[in-house]
């Protein structure tokens, strides 16, 4: 969608205004406003006009002094001086207090005052287009775990840029190797907590009977062996951030717990009824449908909702383009690397293929597959014969 341009002209000849308002409106699309004194335009100056047109000659304040005023509060208004006045050192004046251009009344008022908007109107859309290119130019350096330059890629890191800095409760969800705990980890190393530890814990692979124990930790002889003290994962990432990996497999009776963890941010060891307090920053995630697990009666559904504090949705592998080759090629160098393998390169054809496949995997599909290409290959080039694609679940 175009900028439209901002015009403000500030002239007491009404009629003198409204014919410039309608030209300019009717030939070009800008947004003129007409102002009969400079009191009256600086009442509304901070709506910001792009352009602005000044009678040299007007009641109370004169032009030149408006347009000293407009260039203090703002340099890059564009401005243009209308006046009767042919003398040079007039003009010199207007040009010294930064006018843009200064135009006489004449029989071709009109037809200068379009052709100079019309210039001004492209540096205008020209630093708005840089404005909003700096807007999404991202610092990649702070993200470089993030790969990728799809549109999906940048909506990620723009998603961590907008909760980074706070401690709401975050929700990333993605199919399984899509990297939620990458961008949970990418959340904690640029908030104020990075100096804190970032613990993620499994909860799918920590058996039911010893979860409680491994995220609230126990006291001496709670349960038999029991044999000491040990903190739990909360409390060891005090100060920082804890992820809840696979939040969606969490057995229903600790989900009770865990609820009154996120409300008080206090916690009780196994075998204690002492609260400690919490100073932690709680992240989750899950490759689970979790509206579908409440119908299912296999999640509470106060914590499905309290859990939408704020969500990352990380989109599969297959729908993120030219990422594939990016993380392809990413995955290659640093395998070689670490095993001196030398520097290896893709073929055409290999990439062609790789871009054709589904990756129901994902990112860790991928990258293990990318691992055997490597392996495969006798040669520095890796072609569609060292390609082995896991085969389709059924």
């Amino acid at each position: 969608m175009e900028y439209i341009i901002k015009i403000f002209v500030i002239e007491d000849d009404l009629m003198f205004g409204k014919m410039m308002k309608y030209t300019l409106e009717k030939e070009h699309n800008y947004d003129v406003t007409i102002f009969q004194s400079g009191e009256e335009f600086f009442e509304h100056i901070h709506l910001n006009p792009d352009i602005v047109t000044i009678d040299y000659n007007l009641p109370g304040m004169s032009g030149l002094d408006i347009l000293k005023k407009i260039k203090n509060y703002n340099q890059n208004i564009a401005t243009i001086i209308v006046s009767g006045q042919e003398e040079v050192k007039v003009a010199v004046e207007a040009y010294k207090r930064g006018a843009d251009y200064y135009i006489i009344k004449n029989d071709h008022t009109f037809s200068e005052l379009e052709h100079f908007i019309n210039n001004l109107t492209q540096r205008v859309r020209l630093k708005k287009e840089v404005e909003t290119l700096k807007e999404q130019i991202i610092d990649r350096s702070k993200y470089a775990s993030i790969i990728g330059e799809s549109k999906a890629a940048l909506q990620t890191v723009k998603l961590i840029q907008k909760v980074e800095k706070s401690n709401v409760l975050a929700l990333i969800t993605g199919e399984s190797g899509t990297g939620k705990e990458v961008v949970a980890s990418a959340i904690h190393y640029n908030s104020n907590r990075r100096k804190g530890p970032f613990v993620a814990i499994n909860i799918a692979a920590i058996p039911e009977d010893l979860i409680e124990s491994e995220l609230f930790g126990h006291e001496k002889g709670a349960f038999t062996g029991a044999d000491s003290r040990r903190i739990g994962k909360f409390e060891e990432a005090k100060g920082g951030t804890i992820l809840l990996d696979e939040i969606g497999e969490m057995e229903i009776n600790l989900q009770t717990k865990l609820l009154r963890v996120l409300q008080e941010h206090k916690i009780c060891r196994v075998g204690s009824n002492k609260e400690i307090n919490l100073d932690v920053r709680i992240l989750a995630a899950t490759n689970q449908h979790l509206g579908q697990r409440v119908k299912e009666g296999k999640f509470r559904e106060d914590l499905y909702y309290r859990l939408q504090g704020f969500l990352v949705h990380l989109p599969p592998l297959r729908e993120r383009g030219n990422d594939v080759i990016l993380l392809a090629r990413h995955f290659l160098r640093e395998f070689c690397l670490q095993n001196k393998l030398g520097e290896k390169t893709f073929s055409k054809e290999a990439l062609e293929a790789m871009m054709e496949h589904s990756w129901p995997g994902n990112i860790r599909e991928l990258k293990s597959f990318v691992e055997r290409a490597a392996l495969m290959s006798e040669t520095e080039k890796i072609g569609l014969g060292d390609l082995v694609f896991s085969p389709a679940i059924n």
